[in-house]
């Protein structure tokens, strides 16, 4: 008798829970299902996606920084670059307010809205589209539905074409670079998955906290459902089997078969479902842990007495010179020259002499800044750093930034660190690290990579599939019973 009362408590619980769990598992499956159409297959195509700056040498720059300052009577600047667009060669000069301005490298005249042509031309190099008219251009400064944070790359410009296709272009002028791209068809992709899958409906209402912890409440009511589901199969699995033999003895009808189809489903899946309801529920614990507030950018000020030496005297061909600005560190201005290997290096504004190591001391610098909490001088000597040219499964190609230097620390923890930016990429570190990967492998399902992006999306939406209709027969199976 109290077997018999544990086994209809559990198979009870199970439909609670099971129905509870229901409508959030046909949202997030069905938005999972949509997004390999919206990373892959019915993802928008662009000419170009890297921009190839010319080398100094065509460039041509007349003037040096120093006189350009001179002439425009600037004394204080927070960086400079030098860009060629529509046949001409500017210095990209951000300013103490730090706003971008353009100052012609022949005759240090200011360009208007130069920031604002500068990112039009880089739009329509992008797409390779010389003809359609621009319908509006917006500084977007925040993150929202159609630029999410997953593109990291912020201030940029929206440019967005007058096409029949709705194209959108987001570009960060400072790097010459597109944050992203979307056409109408990713843009309601992108709606989808975010109301869908991410809720964002509900950090509207109350916050990405509230929202975090919904979700996690609903994925502990999912993990439940799912044991309780294996434990009723386990203890009534007999039973099941001989009402079926005794059925087909008798020739009778199956009247039960939604139920059988709900129950070997499930078994088959639930081990899809165990992966997704783990990896998920791990995503939002860590994303709840994570509470601590990120410093601001590294910020710097730099006199125009500091810039002593011409940067177009440095013992570097212009020929290879593929990018140049100036960065301040360790009571030290250097010009910072990146070249077209990708190698960076620096050189003392005041003397010329090129500073061994630099690029690797900048990343030490920045990443002592960039914590939050700890002694600047405690990780002095502990640490390792080394550049990244291509992305791996710890800093994958979600973060955009290459190349990075890796700062590793003894405790574990890596920090990536984009020198020419003065960005803290990413930061991978104890639970991170694991979160990450439980992630990408067991709800993105990159162990399938191998078989190359076509595969691996099919085989997670097959799962996501499984899953669906394991929920969708739950559902049936309690409405039969009614």
């Amino acid at each position: 008798m109290a077997s018999a009362t544990v086994k209809s408590n559990f198979y009870k619980w199970h439909r609670v829970l099971g129905l509870t769990a229901l409508i959030p598992v046909i949202f997030w499956t069905l938005s999972g299902l949509s997004h390999p159409f919206m990373s892959n297959w019915f993802r928008p195509s662009i000419a170009e996606e890297v921009f190839k700056p010319l080398p100094q040498s065509q460039m041509k720059p007349v003037l040096s920084i120093q006189q350009v300052l001179d002439k425009n009577k600037i004394s204080i600047i927070r960086n400079f670059g030098l860009v060629n667009f529509n046949h001409n060669t500017y210095y990209q000069v951000l300013d103490k307010d730090s706003v971008y301005n353009y100052y012609s490298a022949n005759d240090g005249v200011l360009l208007k809205d130069g920031d604002k042509l500068y990112a039009t031309y880089l739009a329509r190099y992008f797409t390779q589209d010389s003809t359609s008219n621009i319908k509006k251009i917006d500084l977007q400064t925040t993150f929202d539905g159609q630029y999410q944070p997953i593109n990291h790359l912020l201030p940029v410009w929206k440019i967005s074409f007058d096409r029949p296709d709705g194209m959108d272009i987001y570009i960060e002028t400072s790097q010459s670079r597109m944050g992203t791209f979307n056409n109408n068809t990713r843009k309601a992709f992108l709606w989808l998955f975010e109301q869908f899958h991410t809720w964002q409906f509900l950090a509207d209402i109350g916050g990405d906290v509230f929202r975090n912890v919904i979700l996690l409440i609903i994925m502990v009511v999912m993990l439940f459902a799912l044991i309780s589901g294996l434990t009723v199969y386990g203890l009534m699995w007999k039973k099941f089997k001989s009402v079926t033999q005794k059925r087909k003895e008798n020739g009778g009808e199956d009247t039960r078969i939604v139920h059988r189809y709900h129950r070997q489903i499930g078994l088959i899946v639930s081990f899809v479902m165990f992966t997704f309801v783990i990896s998920g529920a791990f995503h939002l614990v860590v994303k709840l842990h994570n509470t601590e507030t990120p410093k601001p950018d590294y910020g710097q000020v730099i006199n125009r007495k500091q810039l002593a030496i011409s940067n177009l005297q440095l013992p570097v061909a212009d020929s290879i010179i593929k990018r140049i600005a100036v960065v301040n560190f360790g009571g030290n201005t250097y010009y910072q020259v990146t070249d077209d290997k990708k190698q960076i290096s620096y050189f003392n504004t005041l003397t010329g002499i090129e500073q061994i190591n630099g690029d690797e001391d900048y990343a030490r610098f920045l990443s002592t800044y960039y914590h939050t909490h700890q002694d600047p001088d405690q990780f002095y000597g502990r640490v390792k750093v080394n550049q990244v040219k291509q992305f791996d499964n710890e800093y994958g190609f979600i973060n955009k930034r290459l190349p990075v230097e890796r700062v590793s620390y003894a405790d574990g923890s890596n920090w990536y660190i984009e020198t020419t930016s003065s960005k803290l990429a990413a930061k991978v570190a104890g639970i991170d690290r694991i979160e990450g990967l439980s992630f990408i492998f067991l709800h993105k399902y990159f162990g399938m990579t191998w078989a190359g992006k076509d595969i691996r999306d099919i085989v997670s939406m097959l799962a996501a599939l499984g899953v669906l209709v394991v929920s969708l027969f739950g559902l049936a199976s309690f409405i039969k019973n009614k």
